[in-house]
């Protein structure tokens, strides 16, 4: 079971149609970190991109969708993760594998709902953001609430209250979690309990003001936390 402390990312990149035997690669890593016992793993599709063949993919065009990148993660005790790695190592073939050290900060166990509410302390105005910084990542599910709103919506806007730099959601086509149930996105039909993943990049002591508010509102999920260095942030003036 997964638990505070010291963890390893395992985060593996494939194409969406690269197969392993009659199964697309990515269903089968899924298949075989579910079987290993893995805690979770999140599925990402991308939307655009580039690869060592320096065409540009997209998902507007039809012919070279199949060809855009899918991005696995998967965190555990790092004993877990080098079980699996030569095995996922086989699987990937011609990807792209990666291991990072990481903490979690909050996993899975409900916590203590305390009363709502947030205090709004502004924001919108010019940051600027340069050298050591932390990731934060927030896994929880797409249907979670909070005071009737996605739960993934409430916090982005506690984390824009708390005037941190910026935050990301990305949605998942495929994955399972604590509960290991395995969801996937249909073709036609959208995934139900799926997880979503708000990323946050910020100062240290920014991003560990924001951690209360996750012991608040994230009853079932994974908090990770993790170094970083920031080498370029911009972005457009408003306006």
């Amino acid at each position: 079971m997964l638990s505070h402390g010291p963890a390893k990312k395992l985060t593996i990149y494939v194409d969406e149609g690269q197969k392993h035997g009659h199964l697309p690669a990515y269903e089968a890593l899924v298949d075989l970190l579910h079987r290993k016992g893995i805690a979770g793993v999140t599925v990402f599709r991308g939307v655009g991109g580039y690869g060592a063949d320096g065409q540009i993919h997209s998902t507007k065009s039809l012919v070279l969708s199949l060809h855009l990148p899918v991005k696995i993660e998967a965190i555990d005790r790092a004993s877990a993760i080098d079980r699996v790695l030569a095995d996922v190592i086989q699987i990937a073939g011609d990807g792209l594998v990666e291991v990072n050290e990481t903490n979690v900060v909050h996993c899975c166990a409900a916590a203590k709902q305390a009363a709502p509410g947030a205090t709004h302390l502004g924001g919108g105005h010019s940051m600027k953001l340069t050298g050591k910084a932390k990731v934060l990542r927030v896994i929880v599910s797409a249907e979670d609430e909070w005071e009737g709103e996605p739960l993934y919506e409430a916090l982005c806007k506690r984390f824009f209250a708390l005037d941190l730099a910026g935050a990301t959601v990305y949605k998942t086509i495929a994955g399972y979690g604590p509960h290991r149930r395995f969801h996937k996105v249909g073709l036609l039909a959208r995934g139900k309990d799926l997880p979503v993943q708000v990323t946050v990049v910020d100062t240290e002591e920014k991003i560990r003001a924001a951690l209360p508010i996750l012991d608040e509102m994230v009853t079932e999920g994974l908090v990770l936390l993790a170094d970083a260095e920031v080498i370029k942030y911009t972005h457009r003036d408003a306006g």
